[in-house]
């Protein structure tokens, strides 16, 4: 695919402000992040673990999430709850439970979020259609800068990327479009609904098994369509050769609603899954 040769940055990248902010750990603003291929600008934080500074040598994997807004901070999430990506990871690190990780926190667009998150134009919502280009702007121009100004592990088994709902919707698209970029995949209570399910028509096509690490969740109480759907997405991986347990992690929240509180609620286990402590062992398949 092209890449985009104009380069893209940010006004400014140094420390977030803190004064009325919920962060916890080293969180780094890029303000302004301005995108060629979308042709806007937008926020983005950037997590770095703990004992960044005092090992100039060491390199991390990534984690990108969709709607950043709502991963570290309860001030500018929706209805003023966070994930607690930063929290937790902060947690999880010091405990030696999960790999030092940098998180990537990419802000929505706003009235735009679904035109961009979403891969085909829903005739009936009269909405969507630009997922290509929001996934351009990611790996052509946001990845990049991640990876020049932060000591990253830039190969695809080390770069992972998630979101909730149509993020996790823009997350399938982005996985089939890029899969030498992302290794692994979050995808929570994803919006397989939207357009008549034609996410589901791409993954029936799929020819062959890719290099995947998938994190697949729904709440119980989300709605009958919306676990049946992530079943029969779950049904589509299996049939396409991953494994659950092995490089697929399927998760029914029982009880759990569609909200942040819950996408929350589920972070850990995530960063357990995507970045393990210790190197997992990997399931040799055998030859087609």
């Amino acid at each position: 695919m092209a890449r985009v040769a104009v380069p893209a940055g940010p006004r400014q990248c140094g420390a977030a402000p803190r004064e009325g902010h919920t962060y916890t750990g080293d969180i780094r603003l890029a303000e302004g992040f301005h995108s060629e291929v979308l042709g806007n600008s937008r926020d983005v934080l950037i997590y770095l673990p703990p004992g960044y500074d005092d090992e100039p040598e060491r390199r991390y994997p990534v984690l990108y999430l969709h709607d950043g807004q709502n991963v570290f901070d309860a001030s500018t999430a929706f209805a003023g709850v966070s994930w607690a990506v930063d929290e937790t990871a902060e947690r999880l690190i010091r405990e030696k439970a999960i790999a030092p990780v940098i998180i990537v926190a990419i802000n929505h667009a706003g009235t735009a979020r679904a035109d961009e998150f979403a891969p085909t134009r829903d005739a009936h919502r009269d909405a969507g259609g630009r997922a290509d280009r929001y996934a351009r702007f990611l790996v052509d121009e946001l990845k990049p800068y991640i990876d020049r100004t932060f000591r990253t592990r830039p190969d695809a088994v080390d770069t992972a990327l998630g979101g909730s709902s149509l993020g996790g919707l823009v997350t399938l698209h982005m996985g089939l479009e890029y899969p030498h970029v992302f290794g692994g995949l979050a995808v929570l209570s994803p919006s397989i609904w939207w357009d008549r399910r034609a996410i589901l028509e791409r993954f029936a096509r799929l020819e062959t098994h890719l290099p995947w690490r998938i994190w697949l969740d729904v709440g119980t109480a989300e709605g009958r369509d919306t676990l049946r759907n992530a079943r029969a997405l779950k049904a589509l991986l299996l049939e396409k050769g991953w494994a659950d347990g092995d490089d697929l992690r399927y998760v029914e929240a029982r009880g759990a609603p569609h909200s942040e509180a819950a996408w929350a609620a589920r972070i850990g286990p995530i960063l357990e899954y995507l970045f393990p402590a210790k190197p997992r062992t990997r399931r040799r398949r055998s030859p087609a």
